[in-house]
């Protein structure tokens, strides 16, 4: 059983105002303007997916009645694989070197394309050049610094509470 979605573009059927097709959409959809301007985007929009082919075609024939053309997509169709052929040869590109392996080890590594680096010169910087850092422009004009020793408004400590009155106390033996 093959599986269908059905997508909008934007296309509407030709001779339909675009007004009255989106009139038509947002009461067949209960959609405010703002859904169906997202519709007519430009992108594709699926609205129904994993439909069978009697859903999808009614779904088709529902929204070409609105007056909006839709595309109904086979999603189980089997999809073509496309073998891309080689680049053609460049002749003016280097052609890869080729290195006699030195032991067995290094024979396994013998089929491997690698680019030809060169090598720089002694005392060349190989990192890129990067651009200078720029700090982010604040406007501090309304801010002055106060003289070295000043009070800078702390919080003062709350008065020491009185000492209590203790002379009506007396020790007895």
């Amino acid at each position: 059983m093959s599986r269908f979605e059905v997508a909008f573009s934007g296309q509407t059927v030709p001779g339909i105002p675009l007004d009255t097709v989106k009139s038509n959409l947002a009461r067949l959809f209960q959609a405010d303007e703002q859904r169906i301007a997202l519709l007519f985007s430009g992108r594709r929009v699926v609205i129904k997916n994993n439909l069978d082919a009697a859903g999808a075609e009614k779904y088709r024939t529902v929204m070409e009645r609105a007056g909006a053309l839709v595309e109904v997509v086979d999603l189980d169709a089997a999809i073509e694989e496309i073998e891309l052929a080689p680049p053609p040869a460049d002749p003016q590109a280097p052609q890869p070197l080729k290195v006699a392996p030195r032991d067995e080890y290094m024979a396994a590594f013998s089929d491997v394309e690698a680019p030809d680096f060169g090598l720089a010169p002694v005392g060349a910087d190989l990192q890129d050049a990067k651009a200078e850092a720029q700090g982010p422009q604040l406007d501090l004009s309304e801010f002055s610094v106060a003289p070295v020793g000043s009070d800078m408004g702390q919080a003062k400590a709350a008065p020491a509470a009185p000492v209590p009155d203790t002379s009506h106390l007396k020790l007895m033996e």
